[in-house]
């Protein structure tokens, strides 16, 4: 059948199975979205505030789903606007498809009106990006887009399409897309039997999981192998949920927040066996010392992640879902009670800690964590809120956990959270936010107004950027420079001016009452949490240092007792 190029987009979609996009139109894209009206009943458009919320909610779409995630906007400022929720999933390994429309072909390099060069600006940031200059490649470049997004380690990828090509009109034939295999290579039966005598011959083993299983949907096999090999378990701030936060032998986060019991335990083990996770500085502190007195065991889909921030001692790569398979298939089960023991020790000696007499962070998210049953999709912005939301909720399925780990983008969470309740309606979701964070993309709300969708926005209001605040505290003599928000605006009479429910909190009680009735709500709601501007996040690692070196508040006491 003969139809247009925005015609052929729409299609292509569909093929995809593509039921939601995130966006914002413009004059280069109007096509487009003329085609897309005609498939409202198909494809849901959800039109977002700002282009960075639609980046942000394709984004956590994907998180939630497991599926591609897709936004568009138009050319120029458009297009620019995407560039920071692009770069967050690329940072993230987030299979995301970002279409935008540029200037006519003829119009190309001319500095015409909202022209820019959008695959120039994004090739860093994406995994593969396209401009479409011939009608006839359309309809495959969208299809390649979308395999190259979900094929190995996921990604983000770009599609530019100038406007004259939305109009021109090509033959068109459906094509059923093929299943993406994740890693077409066979994996290394050599490095697998070395994997094996390393885990057979540790007597301290621990395993360190990352977003890497969360996205091979590998949760049911680590469940397995930690049975087999009877070790202690910690995680990445990406690898929440992919082992169950409320096991036995689960132990919390590593590295810079993670509790003493996963640092204290890694720095003691002989063997690190690491799962879908790229040693990142926030998770290694000092590289060059970081699980010194282990061999280090590491499985990923990605080569150029080995011996890359880490010297590691044996790696076997492939999908991690496949690697465990064939590792739970051929490992017996082993017995590490005496190492088990003395991890429990650690955890009975160094719990999580905190203020439990005035509302804080913490008490929030456990108090969230316990009207929810557990069950909530949580989302988060960035900083202190973050933190507290990875270490006080326990997390017992993937994907239900979704932050911006590697980029740490503020003003990710709300627009996240629309589209992470889009993908998962049936569950309940609450965004952990800070103010700082709120401030960045507040407008959302008007957009879960508009599109009546029911997430809860709880805001820990310190008044502060609080993470930068807390650094400032312990490393830059308590001098605040630029970090004070002491302003006039109230989140509560905001969030009411675009439709919200909302109410202020500050009192643990009161949170507690406010809460239940967000959770009885069938619209977005904002909830202010006013919290102490010193709260902090605890444990902590220092820049530089190693593992070894966590602190908290106690030992800061003791220390400036000296």
């Amino acid at each position: 059948m003969q139809l247009n190029g925005a015609e052929i987009v729409i299609e292509c979609l569909k093929e995809q199975g593509v039921d939601t996009v995130f966006g914002y139109p413009g004059g280069a894209i109007l096509n487009v979205y003329d085609a897309l009206y005609k498939h409202q009943d198909e494809i849901r458009h959800i039109l977002t505030s700002h282009e960075q919320g639609a980046s942000h909610a394709a984004d956590g779409y994907a998180r939630a789903t497991g599926k591609v995630g897709v936004c568009l906007a138009t050319s120029g400022p458009g297009a620019t606007n995407l560039v920071t929720g692009i770069a967050t999933a690329y940072m993230d390994s987030i299979p995301i498809v970002a279409i935008t429309c540029n200037v006519g072909v003829p119009l190309l390099g001319k500095d015409s009106f909202q022209e820019i060069d959008i695959t120039g600006i994004t090739m860093p940031i994406t995994k593969y990006n396209f401009i479409v200059k011939d009608i006839h490649d359309l309809a495959p470049t969208i299809r390649k887009a979308f395999r190259i997004a979900q094929k190995g380690r996921p990604g983000p990828v770009l599609i530019d399409i100038p406007k004259d090509i939305t109009a021109d009109s090509v033959e068109y034939e459906p094509v059923k897309p093929e299943p993406v295999v994740k890693y077409e290579k066979d994996i290394c039966m050599e490095d697998v039997e070395t994997a094996l005598e390393l885990i057979q011959q540790s007597k301290r083993p621990y395993i360190f999981v990352g977003g890497g299983a969360v996205l091979s949907g590998a949760a049911e096999e680590l469940r397995e192998f930690v049975k087999r090999v009877q070790a202690p378990v910690c995680d990445s701030l990406m690898g929440k949920g992919a082992f169950p936060g409320t096991d036995s032998l689960y132990t919390g986060m590593l590295g810079m927040h993670g509790t003493k019991t996963s640092n204290y335990g890694v720095s003691g083990c002989d063997l690190l066996i690491v799962i879908g996770a790229r040693f990142s500085d926030r998770v290694t502190g000092n590289a060059s010392r970081f699980a010194k007195n282990a061999k280090i065991l590491q499985f990923d889909i990605d080569v150029a992640e080995m011996n890359k921030n880490v010297l590691i001692t044996e790696g076997v790569v492939g999908d991690v879902k496949e690697v465990l398979q064939i590792l739970n298939a051929r490992l017996p089960r082993l017995n590490h009670d005496d190492w088990i023991q003395k991890i429990q020790e650690y955890k009975e000696k160094y719990p999580m800690t905190y203020h439990q007499d005035v509302l804080t962070g913490p008490g929030v998210v456990e108090e969230v964590y316990r009207q929810t049953k557990g069950e909530a999709l949580i989302v988060t912005e960035v900083g202190q809120n973050q933190m507290w939301a990875a270490q006080y909720y326990k997390y017992t399925e993937p994907r239900t956990f979704i932050s911006s780990g590697g980029l740490g983008t503020m003003g990710y969470g709300l627009g996240a959270a629309i589209g992470a309740k889009c993908g998962r309606p049936e569950k309940t979701v609450v965004n952990i936010a800070g103010d700082g964070c709120f401030r960045m993309n507040m407008n959302e709300i008007a957009t879960a107004v508009r599109c009546r969708i029911p997430i809860i926005e709880v805001i820990v209001n310190n008044h502060v950027l609080g993470m930068v605040r807390q650094w400032q505290d312990l490393f830059y003599e308590k001098r605040y420079s630029a970090t004070v928000l002491n302003d006039q605006v109230d989140f509560v009479k905001v969030a009411e001016a675009m439709g919200a429910e909302a109410y202020r909190a500050v009192t643990m009680e009161e949170f507690r009452e406010v809460f239940a009735r967000a959770l009885e709500s069938d619209g977005p709601v904002v909830i202010d949490c006013q919290i102490d501007c010193d709260e902090k996040v605890w444990p902590m690692v220092a820049p530089g240092a190693t593992l070894n070196d966590a602190f908290d508040e106690a030992d800061l006491k003791k220390k400036e007792q000296r």
